[in-house]
């Protein structure tokens, strides 16, 4: 019984400390945000929160275009995540329930895609988005992040074991097409493996920064991440004020998060107690 109490003592202990080291740059964040620069430079390190964020919020307004920014960035996010999320979830229900020629050559040559890094395609890209005159427009993000590797390849193993071929045996029996198939029985069953990736690609495109910074010529279609670049200087870098925009900038995906984790763990668990 000690042994047993001490080792789940251990356990809880050892998740409060991730925990904490989890939430603390969240927490230093919010200190940063709520202070003056003079008080972070301070020793030791003012902790508390301050009463500064407010002003320290104006001053990011006056700097940069932060609601014109994150409109941009809000429809790149909503776009690519929509688009990713139809055109994974479909190309991994071919891998998964579907016998074609080639299947097993374009899977590899997918996953070889996937290990690839993506800065090696930054230069074509551009040469394709300059002559489709694309170059400085918001679709120069989204279709080019319409479908990645990594998602088919998570939908397709998700798809594996999520939908039985009983059921889609059954659903041919009743005279359905692949498209019926795909919208009728496979995506009720794998919206927990949407959710994830859903939230993967949402934070993913409200983060990303060099591709926007390379391709969005124009200043006045900028997304958050570039204009926020914006507030740092080569001298006299105000640094509440720039944790003042990370915050403004974190907060819908905090949102996010929450929104689709409560869907994911909800069918999870439903799909747990029908298994």
């Amino acid at each position: 019984m000690r042994t047993n109490l001490l080792r789940r003592l251990t356990l809880h202990l050892i998740l409060l400390l991730g925990v904490v080291f989890s939430i603390f740059p969240f927490y230093w964040m919010i200190v940063m945000a709520t202070n003056t620069t003079s008080d972070i430079y301070r020793y030791p390190p003012k902790l508390t929160f301050g009463s500064e964020l407010l002003t320290n919020i104006a001053h990011v307004f006056e700097k940069i275009p932060f609601f014109a920014a994150m409109a941009n960035t809000a429809v790149v996010a909503v776009a690519t995540t929509a688009l990713v999320l139809f055109f994974d979830s479909l190309a991994a229900f071919s891998f998964a329930k579907f016998d074609f020629p080639g299947r097993r050559v374009l899977f590899g040559l997918l996953l070889g895609m996937f290990m690839l890094p993506a800065q090696l395609a930054l230069i074509p890209q551009f040469v394709v988005m300059v002559k489709l005159g694309w170059a400085g427009q918001l679709q120069a993000l989204i279709v080019p992040a319409a479908a990645n590797a990594f998602g088919i390849f998570w939908m397709r193993q998700y798809i594996s074991r999520a939908v039985p071929d009983e059921l889609l045996d059954a659903a041919r029996l009743d005279g359905c097409g692949f498209l019926r198939q795909y919208w009728y029985v496979a995506l009720p069953a794998i919206r927990p493996g949407l959710a994830f990736l859903g939230i993967y690609t949402f934070i993913a495109a409200w983060n990303d920064y060099v591709w926007p910074l390379i391709v969005l010529v124009d200043p006045d279609r900028l997304t958050l991440q570039v204009a926020l670049s914006q507030l740092n200087r080569s001298y006299g870098q105000d640094y509440s004020m720039i944790m003042s925009g990370a915050l403004l900038a974190v907060a819908p995906l905090v949102v996010v998060f929450v929104l689709f984790a409560r869907g994911f763990i909800a069918d999870a668990v439903k799909g747990a107690i029908r298994g």
